[in-house]
């Protein structure tokens, strides 16, 4: 079953920011969200992760609004990161995980080898680079196993070889049925990971396609968007 978001209407100070989005996230699919800053982009992913309900429409969860916040088959990972400063990154990962993943122990020690963490684990956030920080919190979200997991920007402070990691990881999750949304300006990586590319503008869907709208948009304001990018 799908996480949904049909007719979503949403005002934050006075002022419209979602204009009737519509948009669908499928397990087993990557699903990059593009576009402008300002355009809805992070507001729509709260609202998908049931932090920040719509003023019009409705967010489902296998064709319905979930009674509660299902938490954490949906799990969100921000720009600002919400790390613990009191904890060491391993605590940060480890905390929530202890209650809802009987193998957290097994499954730390694989994500810590994947996201080249080791190193790092035992400093506390303010001691670690935000490449670091990112990469702790992206390993606290995965740990928790989602069923859907939803990334702003998770790459942003990543060089290219861990932005690769990260790409591999995501796969791996594809595979494996999660589904995954990522917020990213980085458009070659949203061509090389993306399923699914679903570009905003204005706080609506303006285009949503496979990873070929990329290459071949279909309106003028895509176009416009990637040609800003350097992507035509």
């Amino acid at each position: 079953m799908t996480l949904e978001a049909r007719g979503v209407h949403k005002s934050l100070g006075g002022q419209a920011v979602l204009r009737g989005v519509d948009i669908v996230i499928e397990p087993g699919q990557i699903t990059c969200l593009i576009g402008p800053s300002g355009c809805g982009k992070t507001t729509l992913l709260r609202a998908l992760a049931f932090l920040d309900p719509p003023d019009a429409g409705a967010v489902t969860l296998d064709g319905a609004p979930p009674a509660r916040p299902p938490w954490p088959d949906v799990t969100a990972v921000f720009q600002s990161l919400f790390l613990w400063p009191h904890l060491t990154l391993r605590e940060n990962i480890m905390l929530p995980a202890r209650r809802r993943n009987p193998n957290a122990q097994a499954d730390m020690r694989g994500l810590a080898a994947l996201l080249d963490m080791e190193h790092f684990l035992d400093k506390h956030p303010n001691q670690a680079s935000g490449g670091q920080r990112q990469r702790a919190a992206l390993a606290r979200a995965l740990i928790l196993g989602p069923r859907y997991v939803l990334l702003d920007e998770i790459t942003s402070a990543l060089d290219l070889e861990q932005s690769a990691k990260i790409l591999t990881k995501l796969t791996h999750l594809r595979e494996r049925g999660m589904g995954v949304l990522l917020i990213t300006h980085a458009l070659a990586f949203a061509r090389r990971a993306a399923d699914r590319v679903v570009f905003m503008d204005a706080g609506r869907v303006a285009e949503a396609g496979g990873p070929g709208i990329l290459d071949r948009p279909a309106t003028p304001r895509l176009a416009a968007f990637l040609e800003g990018a350097g992507l035509c």
